[in-house]
């Protein structure tokens, strides 16, 4: 069974950025380098990067659980009738069982009244790129976007109406 909640406080933040960093080495490694993975967990995925994003930025984060088992989050920011979806993870040995969908369609129900969501994705994440266009996404745009440290990153942006 899959259950999609709030994240809520810091033992949550904590869990989340230990799933990211797990996630992370795991999926991402292949596609952009370990050099890049260590700086972008640090910057955008560690305890203080998604307390800083939701303490006083105004992110909000879903987890998943599979059978009571933390497998995976959604970060989103929701702004001017879109909302962003910043981050979408599942641990692997969870994949395959629509968590992500089930992510999408939580976050779809709780913003209703918003427009469309929008998110990145690497232009070499190829499992995830068909994913999302399974869902439903297009791609509306590219970015290459200079994140700092040296590193860059190549992606799509792809959206979907909230019906």
């Amino acid at each position: 069974m899959i259950e999609i909640k709030k994240a809520d406080g810091p033992s949550d933040i904590e869990k989340i950025a230990e799933l990211a960093d797990i996630i992370w080495h795991e999926h991402f490694t292949p596609i952009i380098g370990a050099a890049q993975v260590e700086y972008m967990l640090d910057k955008f995925q560690s305890f203080e990067a998604v307390s800083e994003a939701v303490n006083k930025n105004g992110y909000i984060y879903y987890m998943a659980f599979d059978d009571g088992i933390f497998a995976g989050y959604i970060g989103i920011h929701p702004e001017n009738g879109a909302v962003l979806l910043s981050k979408i993870y599942v641990e692997k040995s969870h994949r395959g069982k629509k968590i992500s969908k089930r992510m999408i369609e939580t976050v779809a129900h709780d913003f209703a009244d918003y427009d469309y969501m929008w998110l990145t994705v690497n232009k070499h994440n190829y499992s995830s790129i068909a994913a999302y266009k399974k869902m439903g996404f297009t791609v509306t745009r590219e970015q290459v976007a200079d994140i700092g440290g040296g590193f860059g990153l190549a992606d799509y942006i792809r959206e979907k109406k909230i019906d």
